[in-house]
C-alpha cells in the first residue's frame, strides 16, 4: 500500500497543472503579461481595494515580522481523478482574500516606523534618490544584483507604485509588493545591524562636530559620516532581500522595487538608515546630548583654575596704598553674534519664538555694550510689540509671522491689522514714525505754515490742513509733520480713511511727496517734481 501511495505521489508531482490554474510568471525573465491595474493599489485607473487581512499570511500581534504561510495560489494544483471520464467543473469559490496594508501607525514606536505607500511616479522620472546617501544605497542594490532584467522589472514596479506601506525596524524593512497574481508578495530586505563598538565610534565622529548634529535635525547626512570608519551605508552584496514570490533570482523583481522605494525614504530621513542599523532616532539624539555635556565638563576639569587676583588685607586696609587704575574695556564686538538653533521638542516651547527672542536680547545687549544704555527700556508694551514685529524681515506674511503677528497683537488687544500700520510706521521712522502714526498734535508757527505754499509752489493745489495733517483735497496723499521736523508721507484708497505709511520721511514736503512714486501715486494730482 506505501509502494502505490508513493507512486501516486511521485506520478502527480510531474504532472501538468490544470487549464484553470493562475499561470505564474514571476520566475520568467520576460515583461508581465497580466493587467496589473486590478490589484495595484497604487494605480490611478483603478480604486484602491479593501485588502482583508488573511489568517495564513498577516502578521500576528506579538511578532510582526513572522513569516506567513504559503499562499494559495502558490500550492500544486489538484489532479483530476484518473476514474472520471470527464472533468467536473468546480463551483466557483469566494474571492480569494489578501493580506491588509502593513501601515499600523499605532503599533510604531522608537524602533519600529511605517510608512505609506509611495504614488506612482512618472515614466521618464527614473531617479529615486536626491542625496547621496540615497544614491549609494541605489548603487549597493543594483552592484549586488545578479540579473539585471530583474532590476528594470523592479524598477519599473517601484514606480507604478506596486510597493505597499512600508515597515523599518533594526535590520529589515518589510512590505507587500503587488505583482501579478490577486495577492501581493510579502518582501523583506535584512540588513546587519551595527554592534556596540560601531556605535560609539559613530556617536564620537558626530559630537566631534557641532555642525554634524545640526545637519542631522535638518535631515542632512554629512560625507564625513561615512568617512569615519563605521560601515553606515551597504556594500555589494550587504542587502539581504526575501521574498514569498516563487523567483529565486538575487534580488528578485518584488525586492527590488521594495528596495527602490526605501532609497526614497533614506533620501527623505537619514534616522531611517541609522535605525536599519539598530537605532532609533531618539536614542541617538539622547545619547549625543549626553556625550556632549561630558565632553564640556571633561574639558571645563582639564582646564587650569586661574591664579585668583588679590591682595593681602594688610595692604588692602593701608592707607598710604594707591589703587592701580582701571583695566580698559573690551573692545565691543562689531555685531550681535547668531543664536543657537533650537530644535523642536513635542510639549517645548516654539523654536522659532525662542529664535525671535534670543536674537533679539542679542541685539539689546549688544546695544549696551556700545551706548551703555538699553534702547527699548522705556518702550510701552504696545510700542515694544511693534519693535519686535519689525524686526522680522520680509514684506510678505508668511506663517510664522501671521503667528508672530497674532500672539502679539493679542498681547496687547490689538488687531493684527493694527500692528501690521504700525509695523510699517515703525520701519518709517522708528519710534518717532509710530508716534506720527498714532498721536496728532499741533505745530507751532513756522515749518507747517511754510508747507503749503511749497506745495502750491510745485503746482499742487491747496492742501487741507489738521492738527500737523495736509491732506490733498481730492486725492490719496497726506503729509504729517513729526516732532522730529521731517514730513512722513501717507496714502489711502481714494475716498477712504484708511492712511498707510509710505515712502521715506524728509525736511522739504515736496521732497517728501517725490519719494513716492512720481508715475503712478501723483500723476492724478497733477504734481510735477520740481528740477534739480
Amino acid at each position: 500500500m506505501r509502494v502505490r501511495d508513493v507512486q501516486s505521489l511521485l506520478a502527480g508531482a510531474f504532472m501538468m497543472p490544470s487549464s484553470d490554474a493562475p499561470e505564474d510568471d514571476e520566475d520568467s525573465g520576460l515583461p508581465d503579461q497580466a493587467d496589473h491595474s486590478r490589484h495595484n493599489p497604487a494605480s490611478p485607473s483603478s480604486a484602491t481595494p479593501d485588502h482583508p487581512r488573511h489568517p495564513s499570511a498577516s502578521p500576528t500581534d506579538n511578532d510582526p515580522f513572522s513569516a506567513p504561510a504559503s499562499p494559495p495560489e502558490s500550492s500544486p494544483p489538484s489532479l483530476p481523478s484518473p476514474s472520471a471520464s470527464a472533468p467536473t467543473p468546480l463551483p466557483a469559490g469566494p474571492t480569494p482574500q489578501v493580506p491588509r496594508s502593513m501601515a499600523v501607525p499605532s503599533r510604531d514606536g522608537e524602533l519600529r516606523r511605517t510608512f505609506p505607500a509611495f504614488v506612482a511616479r512618472p515614466a521618464d522620472d527614473s531617479r529615486f534618490a536626491e542625496s547621496w546617501w540615497g544614491n549609494a544605497w541605489v548603487t549597493a542594490l543594483e552592484e549586488g544584483a545578479l540579473d539585471v532584467k530583474r532590476l528594470a522589472r523592479g524598477r519599473g514596479y517601484a514606480q507604478e507604485g506596486h510597493v505597499d506601506a512600508i515597515t523599518v525596524t533594526p535590520g529589515l524593512v518589510l512590505a507587500y509588493v503587488w505583482g501579478s497574481r490577486p495577492r501581493p508578495y510579502r518582501v523583506q530586505v535584512r540588513l546587519r545591524t551595527l554592534d556596540d563598538a560601531d556605535w560609539t565610534r559613530f556617536l564620537d565622529a558626530v559630537a566631534e562636530r557641532p555642525g554634524h548634529i545640526a545637519a542631522l535635525l535638518d535631515k542632512e547626512m554629512p560625507q564625513s559620516l561615512a568617512d569615519c570608519g563605521v560601515p553606515l551605508l551597504p556594500g555589494p552584496g550587504d542587502l539581504d532581500p526575501r521574498c514569498s514570490c516563487p523567483d529565486r533570482g538575487h534580488p528578485c523583481k518584488h525586492a527590488a522595487a521594495l528596495c527602490y522605494q526605501t532609497a526614497r525614504l533614506l533620501d527623505a530621513d537619514p534616522f531611517v538608515l541609522l535605525l536599519l542599523r539598530g537605532r532609533g532616532e531618539r536614542q541617538l539624539l539622547d545619547a549625543l546630548s549626553r556625550l556632549s555635556a561630558a565632553r564640556a565638563a571633561r574639558a571645563a576639569q582639564e582646564q587650569q583654575p586661574a591664579p585668583l587676583a588679590g591682595v593681602r588685607a594688610t595692604e588692602a586696609l593701608d592707607p598710604e596704598r594707591r589703587l592701580p587704575p582701571l583695566p580698559a574695556p573690551l573692545p565691543v564686538p562689531p555685531h550681535p553674534e547668531q543664536p543657537p538653533v533650537y530644535p523642536a521638542a513635542p510639549g517645548g516651547p516654539d523654536p522659532f519664538a525662542l529664535d525671535q527672542l534670543a536674537t533679539d536680547a542679542a541685539a539689546r545687549a549688544h546695544a549696551m555694550l556700545g551706548a551703555g544704555r538699553d534702547p527699548v527700556a522705556e518702550l510701552t508694551l504696545w510700542q515694544d510689540a511693534v519693535r519686535l514685529a519689525a524686526a522680522r524681515p520680509g514684506s510678505g506674511l508668511t506663517a510664522t509671522t501671521r503667528a508672530l503677528y497674532a500672539s502679539l497683537a493679542a498681547a496687547t488687544d490689538r488687531t493684527p491689522a493694527d500692528l501690521a500700520r504700525a509695523v510699517a510706521a515703525w520701519r518709517q521712522g522708528g519710534l518717532e514714525g509710530l508716534a506720527v502714526l498714532e498721536e496728532p498734535w499741533d505745530p507751532p508757527a513756522g515749518r507747517f505754515d511754510r508747507a503749503r505754499p511749497l506745495l502750491l509752489a510745485a503746482d499742487l493745489p491747496a492742501f487741507r490742513p489738521w492738527h500737523n495733517r495736509l491732506t490733498h483735497p481730492r486725492g490719496h496723499v497726506q503729509l504729517r509733520l513729526g516732532r522730529d521736523g521731517l514730513w512722513y508721507p501717507y496714502e489711502s484708497e481714494p475716498g477712504h480713511d484708511d492712511w498707510w505709511p509710505r515712502g521715506t520721511p524728509d525736511l522739504d514736503p515736496v521732497g517728501a511727496l517725490t519719494g513716492l512714486d512720481p508715475a503712478g501715486a501723483l500723476d492724478d494730482l497733477g504734481f510735477t517734481p520740481p528740477e534739480a
